[in-house]
Formats: C-alpha cells, structure tokens, sequence
C-alpha cells in the first residue's frame, strides 16, 4: 500500500454532486497541487477534516469546476491513511477530468472496494463490518438498511468476541496448566468447562438461526394477490404500485400468468404477486395460470384474497378462500367499497387474520390494508435491527465455530481429557478468527472486497 489511489467514489452518472477521493501517502499533496483555496494560500493552510471553496485545476492551472475539498491525515480518516476528497458538480465529464488530473498527478486507478480493503488491511474495519458497508448500499428497505447499518457499527462482531474471548480464556487456561504446573494454576473442572461451552454454543446458536430470516430482509415476504376473475386483483396492485403497472379489462380471464412486483409496507419488502383469477376453465393457458396462482399461494408468506363486494360469495369465492388458507397470513380484502354492497364481512371473519373493505378504483382504504398488513408482520418484532445475520460466508464461519463446540461438548460428557475437548474449542475459535479477519486466508479477503464497486 505504498501507492496512492483515486476514484470517483458516486458513480459516473450525472448528478447534483459527485465526490472523488483519493487514499494513500500523496494523498494530501496531489490534492493540494490540484486545489486552489478561494481564499488563497494552500489547503492544509486549513486544519484537517473541514471544507475549503475553491477551484480544481488541470495540470496546466485550468479551472475544471468549482468544488469543497477537505483532507484527513492517517491514522484519523477512513481508510487509515492519508486521505483527500473533492466534493464537485455531478458531471460525468467535470468529474472525468478531474480524476485524469489526479492521475497524472501520481495517483493511480483504484480497484473496486480498495478503500475498503485498505480500511481493513489498517485495523479500521473488521471483514463483518466491511461487508456491512455493501449491505447498506443494497438495503431496499428502511429495516434493511437500519439492520446492516447496526452490523457496520459492530453488532456481528460483537456477539462473536464475546465467544471468542470465552474460548481463548479456556484455552489459555489450559495452556497455562500443562506448560506451567510449578505455578499451581488450578486445573480446569469439567463442570466448569461444560458451562463455558454451553454458552457458547447458545449464543452462537442465536445468530445461526437468524439468518433463516435473511430472506424476509433482502428479498422480501413472498405475497400473493388472490380471487376470482374481475374482483380487481390487478387494480389493486395498481393502486398499491401507485401506477398502472397490470393490465385492467372488463373480460374476464386478462390475467392469465403471475406478475410479481416490489412494495414496501411498515418496513418491510414485500414482492407482490398479481395472480390468474381462480376458476375452472377449458381454456389451457388460463388453466395453466390457475394452476400458478393456487402454487403462488402455497409458497407465500401472506395471502391478500380479494372479493368483489358489490356480489354474494359464490363457489369460486370458495375456492379462493381455500388456496388462501396455505399461507401462514391472510388478509380478506373486500374490493369495490365505492359499490352498494352485498358482501357480507362477517361470513369471511374467522377465516382470515384480517377483514376490510377498499375501493382499488378510488383508494378508499389502501392506507387501512396497509396499517393492517404492517401490523401482521411487525417487522421490528420479527426482524430486529442488527440482529440478522444475513451474509453466507458469515453463516458458514458460525456454524463450524457453533459445531466443533457442540463436539467439544459431547466430547467432556463422555469423558475424554481435556487436550481432546480443547482441540474442537480451538476450532471453533480459529472458524471465529475468520470472521474479523484474524485468521483468514487471502482469497476470501478477495472474494469480500470484489462485491464492492469502485471508490468504496
């Protein structure tokens, strides 16, 4: 890392502002070369970490924007090292030709993620932390975000250290024991050491567990849409979507397949899917989008079964009510409020977690469904901020830490020395090290860092 790298860290599109960055022992200078202080002198003229007005200059001395540039010094910036930003307009060309300029100033390209890796290579992120950062660059979702936002502050890492110092102190323990018997260290009691792993191993076991709900974080609870032909299935995504995003006819059987958007309620990512309207057919390609829509709702985590109101239930209502009981959630919801009922709720109450009445066409009551669904869900009581674990390597490190104690542990219940249980603990505590990047090997530190697009 004896070289300096630059990026434009805010992609190459146009937008109000962009920022370039730049890492690594000629940081400050080249950034000084290019910056001219509005006020006069030079940029570190100024303390670090605060923005000057100037101007960003070509090689030749050319104004190429108008732009904020702060600088920080190592150990005291992201990275760790000696570090520059320029906070410029959003050109894509504007930008372009600063970052030229700061190339041919000694900088070089950075590669993706390379701030990144260098954060980690400095002690100033550990590996669950940097994987954090591109967590919260995809979240979708406010709880998405808040949850990888809490792990890029050390909510992974710090339920494993606690584990990790348990183990160690077992370990050096023991050590202490077998190298140092003149020194009378008392020898680690069985019972001592089965409540040790036993706590381990619980701990572990809570976040293994969590990641099961990854995917209601990152890819959000499956939803199916379902009823009978023109009870308004396809207006009501339409109406949720906020835009016409399904076909809406008079004749029935227009749905034919399944149509899967993205909404969020309450937090929470849900993937809507518009499904064929429930009904026996003769015609092979409607039957087919029976067939998907009654598959839909065995496969999802809530079931929005929508009746026409304006109509008596009929058969095919029936029906409709029966695919909807394969869904942990449901949710009757009787369309076309704006009409003279004829539905009555109470015959689907008992059926359903939820009963209400909307009107697709006017919106009179989406925000109701929505209330209603949020609260179902209750994503904060489902998926508590932090405490999901959602990233594979992760998982597969807990779950052999989590493993070799649970050998650790049967093994002193049937008797074996503690040398033999102490080799499954320092496995669990070498599973662990991979984790922060103890004892991790060099291409899973490529593997992390090749995720993340270049200047992060």
């Amino acid at each position: 890392m004896s070289d300096t790298i630059a990026a434009i860290a805010t992609g190459r599109m146009r937008t109000a502002l962009g920022v370039l960055r730049l890492s690594g022992p000629e940081a400050v200078r080249i950034a000084e070369e290019t910056f001219r202080p509005a006020a006069g002198g030079k940029l570190t003229d100024k303390p670090p970490h605060r923005l000057a007005l100037g101007d960003a200059l070509d090689e030749a001395g050319n104004t190429l924007d108008e732009v904020l540039c702060t600088y920080a010094l190592a150990p005291r910036s992201f990275t760790g090292e000696d570090t520059a930003e320029f906070h410029c307009h959003g050109s894509p060309a504007a930008m372009g030709e600063l970052l030229r300029s700061l190339l041919r100033r000694g900088a070089r390209l950075a590669g993706p993620g390379e701030f990144s890796r260098r954060a980690f290579l400095n002690g100033k992120l550990d590996l669950t932390e940097a994987e954090a950062i591109m967590d919260l660059i995809d979240s979708e979702t406010p709880l998405a975000a808040r949850n990888a936002a809490r792990q890029l502050h050390g909510a992974v890492t710090e339920k494993t250290e606690a584990v990790y110092s348990l183990l160690l102190e077992l370990l050096a323990h023991f050590q202490a024991v077998v190298d140092y018997p003149e020194e009378g260290v008392e020898p680690l009691e069985a019972e001592e050491m089965a409540e040790s792993l036993s706590s381990a191993e619980k701990q572990l076991d809570r976040l293994t567990r969590s990641f099961a709900r990854r995917s209601l974080l990152k890819e959000g609870i499956p939803c199916a849409i379902l009823g009978k032909p023109n009870v308004g299935k396809s207006s009501l995504l339409n109406a949720l979507l906020g835009e016409a995003r399904a076909i809406v006819t008079e004749e029935a059987g227009t749905t034919r397949d399944t149509l899967e958007e993205k909404l969020t309620v309450g937090g929470l990512l849900l993937r809507l899917t518009d499904t064929a309207g429930l009904r026996d057919t003769d015609s092979a390609a409607e039957a087919e989008g029976v067939r998907r829509a009654e598959a839909a709702a065995e496969g999802a985590g809530l079931v929005l079964a929508v009746f026409d109101a304006s109509r008596p239930l009929e058969p095919e209502d029936r029906r409709v009510i029966a695919a909807a009981g394969a869904a942990p959630l449901s949710v009757a919801v009787l369309n076309k409020a704006d009409l003279p009922r004829r539905l009555d709720p109470s015959e689907l109450e008992g059926q359903f977690q939820t009963v209400l009445s909307l009107s697709a066409k006017t919106g009179e009551g989406l925000e109701a469904l929505e209330e209603a669904v949020s609260k179902l869900l209750d994503p904060e009581e489902v998926l508590p901020a932090g405490e999901v674990l959602t990233n594979e390597r992760q998982y597969d490190a807990i779950l052999r830490a989590q493993k070799a104690i649970g050998r650790a542990a049967a093994a002193l219940k049937e008797g074996f020395t503690p040398d033999a249980v102490l080799t499954d603990a320092e496995e669990a505590l070498s599973a662990l090290g991979e984790l922060s990047g103890r004892t991790v090997r060099e291409d899973i530190v490529e593997a992390v860092f090749s995720r993340f697009c270049v200047g992060k």
